[in-house]
This record gives C-alpha cells, structure tokens and sequence, in this order.
C-alpha cells in the first residue's frame, strides 16, 4: 500500500462535473492498493497517517498531526501509484490490485480512517476524477506499508 499525502488548505474531487468531496484545512491522501495488501497495511497507513506529524506548531516547528489542528482528511484511489516504471516507457501495473480487490481495500481504508473520528471525505473508486488542492507550504510526503 502506497500514500502520498500533501497538507492542503482546501482539496477537492469532480466526478461527471459534479463535486462529490471537498475539504478545508487537512490532508489529500492519495492512495495505491497493491495486490498483496491487506488489513494489517491498512492499520499501518491508517496509524501513519494521523498521527504523522506535519502542521505548524505555535513556534512554526511542524509538530502537530491533521487532528491536533481539528483537519480532514481527502483520499482518493490513485492505481498509477503502483506502476512499475524501471522499464521502457510504459508503465507496467502487476503489482497493483485486481479492481474487486482494491475497491474492497480502499473501502475498508476509508471506514477504518473514518472510526478515527476524524472528518474524513473520499474520491469514487475506479472513476475518471479530476482532483483540485491548494497544497500548503508546499508539503508532501510518501509512504509504503
């Protein structure tokens, strides 16, 4: 399982023309689901997460995690996070979840972030999704559970 999370001001996912999530203040977790993955990688990235500590504490430090500031977080289902790109110039997806698998696990994320009690909103699995944020500072970072 891959994350990329960026600290936003604000982030937003179009589905068909039409809004389906937004969040102010927070984080976009952009999300690939490899075919190996499983609930343990979900309560890693879950744990990683909210608790990664990447807003500005009073001294400016980057001490506080996305609920110490009362943040949301945006996850969007992103395949191409998983592509193999070591050859050639088309990317290969092997390691990447069957859709019935992925879905099943991008659900599971979603509710198991979402018993966190932090705000959480998500893209629509396997749709074509044009994804809006303001990234703060700019900060990004990547993980892999």
């Amino acid at each position: 399982m891959i994350g990329i999370i960026q600290r936003v001001t604000q982030a937003s996912v179009m589905v068909e023309h039409t809004i389906t999530a937004q969040i102010n203040q927070g984080l976009l977790l952009l999300l690939g689901i490899e075919r190996d993955d499983s609930s343990d990688h979900i309560e890693k990235l879950v744990k990683k997460v909210t608790h990664y500590r990447l807003f500005a504490d009073t001294d400016g430090k980057m001490n506080l995690n996305v609920q110490q500031v009362n943040g949301s977080i945006l996850v969007v289902s992103q395949f191409t996070l998983v592509a193999d790109t070591s050859k050639g110039n088309r990317p290969g997806f092997s390691r990447g979840a069957t859709p019935e698998h992925g879905e099943k696990m991008y659900d599971e994320f979603i509710e198991t972030l979402s018993n966190t009690g932090i705000h959480t909103q998500s893209g629509k699995f396997g749709a074509d999704m044009q994804v809006s944020l303001i990234n703060d500072g700019p900060v990004t970072f990547s993980f892999k559970v």
